[in-house]
């Protein structure tokens, strides 16, 4: 089975999006509540609204299965991705709205859990390692953009409503702090969305295990309010008048982010690719 969609780019920057997907196995779906089938906190259409992504030169990494099946975005160890009250488990039980995943006594265990990381969790992550390695061979930099969307109140985590974009470099470890300060003008700029740099929102599994700035290979999270783009309640629709709106300061973000990677890149390699 097919767990993910990759295609190489021109650039020493990688797009990952790992919620994206919605894809369940059938003898997965059937051990499932109505509200688990139903999905309600995957990060839809992202793929659609960062289709502008390859034109940039950006290669994209994209999930194929549902996070509701394993969450890419989590250790498989058990280690919460940042300190919290509440945290979600690698295979999550409950919706963010706390109403749970699977039919009674149908919750994965410790083997099932295990066999569904080897199947999707792995593929992904050794196809990320492998690419960010190859970008910083090839380039000398690397810079992993790790994509994501969140409604824009989610109670169990959060109080009150959460910025348009929230920024997040694992508290500074990911990724230099000259590209966050561009990346920030950038959002700053913004008279219609506001952003915020590590505020709820801090990062993820992902960026904190492939940040790595001494050696080259930077990271950013990028969490997205799904009320800039979609319809937030089922059936959750692409929003295209919103969508027009937003991307193009996501557009100017992600230039950045190319034109910074580039400038870091060595001279040698580069004249290499041009």
């Amino acid at each position: 089975m097919e767990t993910f969609r990759f295609q190489p780019g021109e650039t020493p920057v990688l797009l990952s999006i790992p919620h994206v997907g919605t894809m369940i196995p059938p003898d997965i779906a059937a051990l499932m509540t109505d509200e688990g089938r139903a999905q309600p906190d995957v990060d839809r259409h992202l793929d659609r609204l960062y289709h502008f992504a390859p034109a940039l030169g950006i290669g994209f990494l994209t999930a194929l299965c549902s996070r509701y099946v394993v969450d890419l975005n989590r250790d498989p160890d058990g280690t919460m991705a940042q300190p919290g009250p509440d945290p979600t488990e690698i295979c999550p039980l409950t919706t963010f709205a706390h109403a749970p995943v699977y039919l009674p006594g149908r919750q994965p265990d410790r083997a099932e859990i295990d066999r569904r990381v080897g199947a999707y969790w792995r593929p992904y992550h050794e196809q990320l390692r492998s690419e960010l390695q190859a970008l910083r061979d090839r380039f000398g930099v690397a810079i992993l953009f790790d994509a994501h969307s969140v409604r824009s109140r989610v109670p169990r985590f959060f109080d009150g409503t959460l910025p348009d974009f929230n920024l997040g470099t694992g508290e500074g470890s990911s990724t230099a702090q000259p590209l966050v300060g561009r990346l920030m003008n950038v959002l700053s700029a913004s008279e219609r969305y506001s952003a915020a740099l590590n505020g709820r929102l801090r990062g993820g599994y992902i960026i904190r295990s492939y940040g790595r700035p001494d050696d080259n290979i930077h990271a950013i999270q990028l969490e997205l309010t799904q009320s800039t783009y979609m319809d937030e309640d089922a059936p959750y629709g692409f929003r295209p008048d919103l969508a027009s709106q937003v991307k193009p300061p996501l557009e100017r973000l992600m230039s950045v982010v190319v034109e910074w990677a580039w400038q870091k890149a060595s001279g040698r390699r580069r004249a290499a690719f041009l």
